[in-house]
């Protein structure tokens, strides 16, 4: 039953929803997208006292940088042959004007108490009961796809490295949550730009490496791309459309759940910085974490993949560059990726937990750990389905929201 809700809330309704959102705003804000280059470099400059801008940057891009830019990639490739990566750009380039768009809305009505999607759904559209919806499933995601599936995903990579019994990891889990997400955005966001710039670093070594060391099949590696996106390659055997169907879906979905552009998570985090008051900032930023994630990081991980693997995964691929530790080197940096997304979606859960129940935080942060830690024990299924509905129904009211209020977000 689960496995059908899912089906129904990721069908193609909500795929064609945020596509058709992406390209409206990527028409109204006249391509935004080509304007990020000669700004970014300009984004990090201002220095701030508590949450710094690089902080929030590190945070929003680690709820979006996890295993999926690793396996999931692979995966998509495997499933929907090389063109999926095509199609995975295009999703991140309409994805980047909608994170453009939910923050400068979520920066024109966050207040200090009421942010992102929450905000803009309440004041801006003037729905109590749409901002509610939101938050009820934003929570519910937080829960589950921001903590207890990426703990379990965590644990299991752990347990390449180390032998540790599942309830001491667990516990261990939960006490170093705590310890982090009860130090507010400052010491959420001073973990995550410790951690998530080291293993980016770190993984884009050894994807450079393997990539240099198959050169000469790069070429061969992108003419696939464009080639199998458009069905030319497929075309030689008569299987052209049911080929290029795949490519295009799998590519696309891919590239949703890699950067969560539409999701709302990113505004929410990004409202935990001092300079949040710039809409353009704001903006600027979280479309430079789209295309660090889906167009850089995503599209290392396919090269590098489609040089050298044969069987199309990472581990293959990165064996004649890592040897004997490829094992233990994706397992730690998957661990990291799993960790920095789960410390990310505390936030975002917070947020929501605040406007509903209108309590602080700290009854908040001691569930969040507690429900978060117990996925190093329950290694369900069952988990990742219901995880992924909540977090596929965020997107809806948040959609909403943005269709209605897009006049707002070409005026400013």
């Amino acid at each position: 039953m689960l496995e059908k809700i899912n089906s129904y809330v990721w069908g193609n309704g909500l795929i064609i929803l945020l596509l058709m959102t992406g390209l409206l705003y990527t028409l109204r804000l006249h391509f935004i997208q080509f304007r990020i280059l000669p700004y970014f470099m300009k984004i990090f400059q201002k220095r701030e006292n508590k949450c710094s801008q690089f902080g929030t940057f590190c945070m929003s891009l680690g709820t979006a940088m996890g295993t999926g830019n690793i396996t999931g990639v692979a995966s998509a490739i495997r499933i929907g042959g090389a063109g999926a990566i095509f199609w995975m750009w295009i999703s991140a380039f309409l994805g980047m004007a909608l994170v453009y768009a939910e923050n400068c809305l979520s920066a024109k009505y966050s207040t200090e108490t009421i942010r992102g999607p929450i905000a803009y759904i309440r004041y801006g559209l003037g729905s109590t009961t749409l901002s509610g919806i939101f938050a009820f499933f934003c929570l519910c995601a937080s829960f589950g796809m921001g903590g207890m599936a990426q703990i379990s995903t965590l644990s299991e990579n752990l347990y390449k490295c180390v032998e540790i019994r599942p309830i001491l990891l667990s516990c261990f889990v939960c006490i170093i949550l705590y310890v982090i997400i009860k130090g507010g955005t400052e010491r959420i966001s001073g973990v995550a730009k410790i951690l998530l710039p080291l293993a980016t670093f770190v993984y884009t070594i050894i994807c450079v490496a393997t990539i240099i060391k198959n050169k000469q099949k790069l070429p061969f590696t992108f003419l696939d791309i464009f080639s199998e996106a458009f069905g030319l390659k497929q075309a030689m055997g008569g299987i052209t459309g049911y080929s290029v169907a795949k490519a295009v879906s799998v590519g696309i979905r891919r590239g949703i759940f890699s950067n969560e552009a539409g999701l709302g998570s990113s505004p929410l985090l990004h409202s935990a910085s001092e300079n949040y008051s710039s809409y353009k900032i704001q903006g600027m930023c979280s479309m430079l974490e789209v295309f660090i994630d889906t167009i850089l990081c995503c599209t290392l991980t396919a090269a590098a993949v489609l040089c050298s693997s044969v069987d199309m995964t990472v581990n293959s691929s990165f064996l004649p560059v890592t040897g004997a530790i490829t094992d233990i080197i994706l397992a730690l940096l998957m661990v990291i990726f799993a960790f920095c997304t789960v410390i990310g979606w505390s936030y975002c859960g917070s947020v929501a937990f605040c406007y509903l129940f209108g309590s602080n935080s700290k009854g908040f942060n001691i569930i969040f750990s507690l429900v978060a830690a117990s996925g190093a024990i329950l290694h369900s299924q069952t988990v990742w389905t219901i995880s992924d509905i909540f977090n596929g129904l965020m997107a809806f009211p948040n959609i909403i929201a943005l269709l209605l209020l897009v006049k707002q977000v070409s005026k400013e």
